[in-house]
């Protein structure tokens, strides 16, 4: 029926009815329907018309790239998408900012960026190195199979002639023994820099081979050395009131004990005997805990501010896993005991003077504390050490490792800080790049030793390709192809700084003694070793297996599949709502 609004009314038994039929009727329908489907569309190539445009990616990145190489080499001036530019001499910082607009040659940049990003997360530095290789490998891999050679074959020669080339590298490779390789390997690495050669040298002489060595923004125009010798971690005092030295507005005392708790602290009774024990002994007291809060805190305050006791309380350093065992190291270095840990039933009320550790000094300021002079026994330090540098070995977190290493150069070295100066953050910027290169270049060069420099050391080694056995002609070819490109660094060297790259090779090669090659800094021919012209053989070797790694397995592929990048103009709008004109015609219902 109709309402006098024009609203249509049901009864309520036709209204069943008319509900029971339309349910009766949806699982047919939903039966009957099928949802079909479809992504977006691909752009697919094969052959020669896929191999072309990755080629001239690769080569837009390499050639960016290769500019950085050598003592002559050049810098690249990069817009970031905030704050100003960054002009950098560090290829990986090169490869990872290039982008090219045709996709295909994009894709052919992104394999390249791998090989570079992989070299630097093995070693550290040699990321241009990997990229020219890798440049040199895959333009006569491609031009191997254009001619009909079977890929697999040559992959085959490629991966031969690097396993040979690298076990060649390892009997050149000499070990870094003295300061003065060490700052070799740091000067060459940092484009020749004497003077963060000397930095880097200065501070591994210091905290020694096992110690940490960071690069931070300093705050003046010159380059320095911090070297903090000792236990040090970034936790300061509970309270400024246990600060005894207003100048530095720090606490600072010597032959101290220590007391170490893995729970938190906040009661009186729990810190009690320690500072019975303290006042008998007229000793200082530091005490290192999760948290020290409430009545705890309150009793150290009044007893330090009233009747002078030398005490100090700290929070202990990292979250965690990470936590509990610094705590450890810390007892260890000290000779304490930790408190709450798991496994152990003591409690801290009932502590007595063999639980406490000890310090020659302790300086704390409200960021950090050093401990120094720690009367650990030293076997049981050693053990630690070699416990700690076993679960970095077998570690395959990056995040882990570096936990770790902190905590090894804790225990058996220090930590020294390189600060980079300089007039302005462009300068400070690009120096930075190449202080970090060169760190990471002189630990390399400390874990597996040093060959001659400038890509020397990879033209001896292809003196044995010609001895490689070989199944086919194809397999064949693939060592060839190794012998050429390993020519490629010492000739982009020399093209960088003036010299015609193939005469150089050629009279290098020419050169008996091993060590000989050529110093594109000074344009001589001598030995390179005695010169100071030295590259780290993890860093070399690194390089190879990155750059033959990703560059024989282009030589395989014969089909690219790539999104179609959409079409601006077709993204930018249909012309508004101008469809709904027909709507002029709803007027009609007015």
């Amino acid at each position: 029926t109709w309402g006098p609004a024009g609203l249509c009314h049901f009864s309520r038994i036709q209204f069943r009815k008319m509900f029971s039929r339309a349910a009766a009727t949806v699982p047919r329908a939903a039966s009957t329907i099928k949802m079909v489907t479809r992504g977006y569309a691909k752009d697919i190539r094969f052959g020669l018309q896929a191999r072309e445009p990755l080629l001239r990616g690769v080569n837009v990145l390499a050639d960016a790239v290769a500019v950085t190489m050598g003592p002559r080499g050049r810098t690249v001036l990069i817009e970031q998408p905030y704050g100003g530019p960054k002009v950098t001499k560090d290829g990986v910082t090169v490869a990872k900012a290039v982008v090219v607009e045709d996709h295909f040659e994009n894709l052919g940049a992104k394999l390249v960026q791998d090989v570079a990003s992989n070299t630097n997360d093995v070693a550290g530095d040699g990321t241009t190195t990997a990229t020219v290789l890798a440049r040199a490998i895959a333009t006569e891999g491609f031009n191997a199979v254009g001619a009909g050679l079977v890929p697999k074959d040559i992959q085959a020669g490629i991966n031969a002639a690097v396993k040979a080339v690298i076990a060649n590298l390892e009997k050149q490779s000499n070990p870094v023994t003295t300061n003065e390789e060490i700052k070799q390997v740091a000067t060459i690495s940092a484009n020749g820099d004497a003077a963060i050669g000397d930095l880097i040298a200065q501070g591994f002489e210091k905290v020694g081979r096992d110690g940490v060595m960071t690069v931070k923004d300093g705050q003046t125009a010159t380059d320095t050395l911090e070297v903090t010798e000792g236990m040090k971690f970034d936790r300061g005092y509970v309270s400024p009131f246990f600060i005894n030295s207003q100048k530095g507005r720090n606490v600072n005392y010597e032959n101290a004990v220590v007391l170490i708790s893995e729970k938190k602290l906040n009661t009186v009774a729990q810190i009690l005997p320690a500072l019975e024990m303290a006042h008998q002994t007229k000793r200082p007291l530091l005490i290192i805990a999760e948290d020290v809060t409430d009545e705890a805190l309150s009793a150290l305050v009044l007893n330090r501010i009233r009747n002078q006791l030398q005490v100090c309380a700290v929070k202990a350093p990292g979250f965690g896993d990470n936590r509990k065992a610094t705590l450890q190291d810390i007892a260890i270095q000290t000779g304490g005991f930790v408190f709450g840990a798991e496994g152990t039933e003591e409690k801290i009320e009932e502590c007595t003077p063999e639980h406490f550790g000890s310090v020659g000094e302790f300086q704390v300021s409200k960021d950090d504390t050093l401990l120094l002079n720690g009367k650990g026994e030293a076997a049981r330090v050693a053990s630690r050490v070699e416990e700690i540098r076993s679960l970095i070995e077998d570690s395959n977190s990056d995040y882990e490792k570096e936990k770790l290493s902190e905590r090894l150069a804790r225990l058996a070295g220090g930590v020294a800080v390189l600060k980079v100066g300089g007039s302005s953050d462009i300068e400070v910027g690009e120096k930075k790049d190449r202080i970090t290169d060169a760190l990471n270049a002189t630990r390399a060069a400390i874990e597996m030793g040093i060959v001659p420099g400038g890509g020397t050391a990879l033209l001896r080694a292809s003196a044995i390709l010609d001895s490689i056995p070989t199944t086919s002609f194809d397999m064949q070819k693939g060592v060839e192809i190794v012998a050429k490109a390993i020519k490629a660094p010492t000739t982009q060297i020399a093209n960088n700084g003036g010299y015609d790259g193939t005469v150089v090779v050629h009279k290098v090669l020419e050169l008996k003694e091993l060590t000989h090659g050529f110093n594109a800094a000074t344009g001589e021919y001598c030995d390179l070793v005695a010169a100071g012209v030295v590259d780290p053989t993890k860093v070399v070797r690194s390089a190879l297996e990155s750059a033959a790694g990703v560059a024989s397995l282009l030589t395989t592929l014969d089909c690219v599949i790539a999104d179609i990048p959409a079409d601006p103009a077709a993204a930018g709008g249909g012309g508004g709502m101008g469809g709904m004109g027909g709507m002029g015609g709803m007027g009609g219902m007015m």
